[in-house]
């Protein structure tokens, strides 16, 4: 039986964890020569090269052997090679490689200590057992304290990483919240307006009828991944907007810009479908000649914008209805959960000679694109 996965910390860059091993060991090193020299009576410079080398050796071979070990114990964990080598070998596996780390890297640093000062230090194979002994456990003390802080160091970090996965996690649950929310609603809205429609045209309700089912089978067989390409979104504007053609006719025209530097840019499923529903519903329908719904993306120093423009009434002869907040709400929310602070939604009347209404949409940009 397979037993319980385990959580590995994410490795960090090699060069910070090379330096900071380096600068805790010389830290160590410092602090345990300093008072060496103080109690022996020994010459401040020397101890302190002694203390350095054999730091440093130390912590470099306990590390090369605990990540050895972590690579043992996690080999059939399924996990990168380096996110194995960063784990946690167990107490067990650790005491060994720290006593062993400690042997070869006094070894290996009295030997360079010796070669730089050209003098020749205490050895753990020159003296007796007690000399040994007491060499051995003077070394295992900083090496005891370096594995413990590099043990801490490593619990932090697995703790901010999972923290950091729960966040998204939790972003990407709330994405799917809101867009099962938003479905129901526009799909609620288009019923209404093709019961309405049967009354009064059966054969556009029924050509209406036909490009719903399009609509929501192309809708509801994409992926359903928290962020799709933007050229996707638009493919469902499209749809949405020939759907809504087919019920008000040469009232609604449309336009759509999208350019293909951006086709790839990644944002929330339906993110712009309620606003054109919106600029529909209680922009263009109150207007007796209809009039045209223009979305267009466009990339404004370092940001990406996102217009939906219509000529209707305008937002001071068309107060704030029930689904006119729901719309812009679910927007609003499904901006804040992906990009936070950064992004903005602005609502503000078209220019004096086409009447209407815009409504921008902006955050930062570049950001990683997706296939389209």
């Amino acid at each position: 039986m397979p037993g319980p996965s385990i959580a590995l910390p994410a490795p960090q860059p090699w060069r910070r964890r090379l330096l900071r091993q380096v600068l805790v060991a010389l830290g160590l090193g410092t602090a345990f020569g300093s008072l060496l020299a103080l109690m022996t009576q020994q010459r401040l410079g020397t101890t302190l090269v002694y203390s350095w080398c054999i730091a440093l050796g130390c912590t470099f071979a306990i590390d090369g052997l605990r990540r050895a070990a972590a690579a043992w114990v996690h080999r059939h964990d399924g996990s990168a090679s380096a996110a194995a080598l960063a784990a946690w070998p167990g107490w067990g596996w650790m005491s060994v490689c720290l006593v062993l780390g400690t042997v070869i890297g006094f070894t290996a640093g009295a030997e360079l200590a010796n070669a730089l000062t050209g003098l020749r230090g205490a050895s753990l194979f020159s003296g007796g057992h007690a000399t040994a002994a007491t060499l051995l456990l003077i070394s295992l003390i900083p090496g005891g304290a370096a594995t413990w802080y590099f043990r801490s160091q490593g619990q932090l970090q697995a703790a901010q990483a999972q923290a950091e996965a729960a966040e998204r996690q939790a972003a990407e649950n709330r994405l799917k919240l809101l867009e099962s929310q938003l479905e129901p609603h526009m799909l609620f809205n288009t019923l209404a307006n093709l019961r309405a429609l049967i009354v009064v045209d059966p054969e556009r309700a029924q050509a209406m009828l036909d490009r719903l089912i399009d609509f929501l089978r192309a809708t509801l067989g994409a992926s359903r991944a928290p962020l799709h390409p933007l050229s996707a979104e638009f493919d469902r504007l499209s749809d949405y907007l020939a759907l809504m053609q087919v019920r008000m006719g040469e009232r609604l025209r449309v336009e759509l810009e999208l350019p293909s530097s951006l086709a790839g840019t990644p944002v929330p499923p339906l993110l712009l479908q309620p606003l054109v529903e919106n600029a529909i519903k209680h922009g263009l329908e109150p207007k007796r000649g209809g009039g045209v719904v223009r979305v267009q993306a466009a990339q404004e120093g370092d940001e990406l914008v996102l217009r939906v423009i219509d000529t209707g009434v305008g937002p001071a002869a068309s107060p704030a209805a029930e689904g006119s907040r729901f719309g812009l709400h679910q927007v609003r929310e499904r901006l804040a959960t992906v990009y936070g602070a950064a992004a903005s939604l602005t609502l503000e009347p078209g220019p004096m000679d086409a009447g209407g209404t815009i409504v921008t949409l902006r955050w930062p940009h570049p950001t990683p694109t997706l296939s389209t």
